[in-house]
């Protein structure tokens, strides 16, 4: 039975390039959420003309919705002969923007040297194509099966997945008695299990100060430079912090096997050409005036031996300890986004499944990975309380988001394999 099934597979290879292709050439740029509705509609016709059920839900009201950008999901299931487990494959067809030093297209899905190249085509466009070619073989090949397939493609994994996963979680579509197992096609290398992730917390820190005359500064009050303080204390006594905190969560890149803070932004003083109030093509110089308000992002990513309340204490006591110390000292502090730690058991049934195709396509026993950043899996074990879950997909990491991203033809196909003796094991693993 799995030298057919490999052997469908590899016929379809032409039509996995293709599809790949086709979805690169969609730029589903987030943010703001370009492209979203031809996209799932591309993935929403293709399966039904294959025998699929085909519902769209739009995720009204979450962050980023609107009419011109609207949150759509597209979430297929294909009916088996009779009742059984139900596997689904879950990809966000959101991609960041593209940015610069592409020596491609980023939306062309050009091929060089067996690699497709585009933005998304790692992350996670091929993955996502992949598990659409492992199911479509898998169900021509077995069409007696007992059980169900589900595939969906998801919006706003990049920001959080909050108009994607979540809100379909929130709605009991990543639950028992809908879904068994879940299997993401992340990029995390064909001979990886990924078993989860990091913690997150995103929060925003402002810090105040007095408006006055930037000649003279004296009558003000900085808040720029209160927030100079800030950063300063961080590299003084949180980054060491950070770097004793070490995890024995298989994390990869190593690097990331500690605990880290990253400033994702700064935004202070008078505003430029661009910013809110002034006109894009404005190219006059900033009023001169003391800042009355910085702020940042932290980026803080965490581990399943810390407690978020501990994460967000050490960056509370150095802000108490400046309003102690630093005249006229004030700051706010709003949290944005925490997510806990997540690791999926290695004796679960999808790690095991997983584990054995890898073992049987590819000739190697599998590494056992935990991702640096959160990815939907969060939403599905928070929300959905479904634990059987994992990522498992083809592409190399640390392309994701690079210019000239680009996934490997022949790691899709096997990939493909991998996920299509996953779903066999686990249909019959009840």
């Amino acid at each position: 039975m799995f030298d057919q099934l490999n052997a469908r597979i590899d016929d379809k290879t032409d039509d996995l390039v293709t599809l790949t292709q086709e979805l690169i050439r969609i730029p589903t740029v987030n943010p703001p959420g370009d492209a979203y509705v031809p996209c799932a509609q591309y993935l929403g016709n293709r399966l039904k003309a294959r025998g699929f059920q085909v519902d769209y839900i739009r995720a009204h009201d979450t962050p980023g919705d609107s009419d011109a950008f609207p949150r759509l999901n597209v979430i297929a299931r294909h009916e088996g002969r009779g009742p059984g487990p139900v596997v689904h494959f879950n990809s966000h067809i959101d991609v960041v923007e593209a940015g610069a030093g592409w020596t491609v297209d980023p939306f062309g899905g050009e091929i060089r040297d067996g690699k497709i190249y585009g933005r998304g085509a790692c992350d996670m466009k091929g993955g996502l194509a992949a598990s659409v070619i492992a199911v479509e073989a898998y169900i021509e090949a077995n069409p007696n099966y007992h059980g169900a397939l589900e595939i969906s493609g998801t919006v706003d994994e990049e920001s959080g997945g909050f108009g994607g996963v979540a809100h379909l979680a929130s709605k009991g579509l990543f639950s028992k008695p809908r879904v068994d197992h879940v299997i993401i096609p992340e990029p995390l290398n064909k001979d990886r299990v990924c078993l989860g992730h990091r913690g997150v917390w995103w929060a925003e820190i402002e810090t105040h100060g007095t408006q006055a005359h930037g000649s003279m500064p004296f009558l003000g009050d900085s808040a720029i430079r209160h927030m100079g303080s800030v950063l300063q204390a961080f590299e003084q006594e949180l980054y060491p912090q950070l770097a004793n905190k070490r995890t024995d969560m298989p994390v990869v890149p190593p690097g990331a096997r500690q605990s880290t803070l990253n400033i994702n932004s700064i935004h202070g003083g008078e505003g430029e050409a661009g910013t809110e109030g002034k006109p894009d093509d404005y190219s006059g110089l900033p009023s001169p005036n003391v800042a009355d308000s910085c702020r940042i992002i932290l980026d803080r990513r965490f581990l399943i031996e810390e407690n978020i309340e501990t994460v967000k204490g050490e960056v509370i006591d150095i802000l108490e300890g400046l309003k102690k110390d630093r005249e006229s000292f004030d700051y706010a502090i709003r949290d944005i986004m925490e997510v806990l730690p997540t690791m999926t058991e290695r004796d679960a049934p999808v790690v095991q499944a997983v584990s054995q195709g890898i073992r049987t396509v590819l000739g190697k026993e599998p590494d056992y990975v935990i991702s640096p950043g959160t990815y939907d899996q969060k939403h599905i074990a928070r929300i959905g309380h479904l634990h059987d879950c994992i990522a498992y997909g083809p592409g190399i990491l640390d392309l994701a988001h690079m210019a000239d991203e680009f996934v490997g033809i022949d790691d899709m196909v096997q990939s493909a394999k991998v996920m299509a003796h996953a779903i066999h094991a686990l249909l019959h693993s009840h």
